[in-house]
């Protein structure tokens, strides 16, 4: 692995990773905004709602990211929808991964202390009252290892709009390798650029944890 090789790689897949940052945070906050509005309709007493939403995330979940990417990219636009590639694979990861997430909320959501909502009802509480103030912090800490699990995912699974030729770090590894022929020099520095995305969030995510639990601990003593 010659270092005038990295040195000349490197900026290239250095703007490819910002792309993939962008994918990353877009589609994580379209996730997590679809997952929680999903979690809460599959709780919904009403059953047309709860049907709706367990059939979304059925299919979902039991499609293919890189399909629904193909769809969106490629179908939609014979709608009428015109998408660019870096719209298209933001909006495809984020529907993708707000099925997961949707079950991340509602597992965190009804691991609340059913006691602490009856409490909550008891002294006149609102329903959207005791979800905002009382259930949603709880599961949110329940909610936040699956969390960062998926996050993680969804960084690691941004590789995939190199399908539909966004220019993130894999598909310029992939422009970079075929043009010079250093698969090894190229893809190994893209495994420790990926690494290197990754470990952060992870890390930050455990101290997360570690903060909630601490937190927990002190209102218990």
């Amino acid at each position: 692995m010659a270092y005038a090789d990295i040195a000349a790689f490197f900026p290239i897949l250095l703007k490819g990773a910002v792309v993939t940052v962008q994918i990353t945070l877009g589609a994580l906050l379209l996730s997590t905004f679809l997952g929680l509005l999903l979690a809460l309709m599959k709780r919904s007493p009403f059953a047309p709602i709860s049907a709706l939403a367990s059939t979304f995330i059925n299919v979902i979940r039991g499609l293919p990211i890189i399909v629904q990417l193909f769809y969106i990219y490629f179908v939609i636009p014979e709608l009428g929808i015109d998408l660019s590639a870096f719209q298209a694979s933001i909006i495809g990861l984020g529907i993708a991964y707000s099925a997961y997430q949707a079950e991340n909320f509602r597992a965190g959501i009804e691991a609340v202390d059913s006691g602490q909502i009856e409490a909550a009802k008891s002294i006149g509480m609102k329903s959207a009252l005791i979800m905002r103030r009382v259930v949603l912090p709880q599961a949110v800490r329940i909610a936040l290892p699956p969390y960062g699990n998926t996050a993680v995912m969804i960084l690691k699974d941004s590789s995939l709009a190199s399908t539909i030729t966004v220019a993130e770090m894999t598909r310029a590894g992939q422009l970079i390798a075929a043009s010079t022929f250093q698969n090894t020099t190229v893809y190994t520095m893209v495994a420790l650029m990926y690494l290197a995305l990754s470990l952060p969030l992870i890390f930050g995510v455990n101290r997360l944890e570690r903060f909630f639990s601490k937190s927990r601990q002190g209102a218990d003593q």
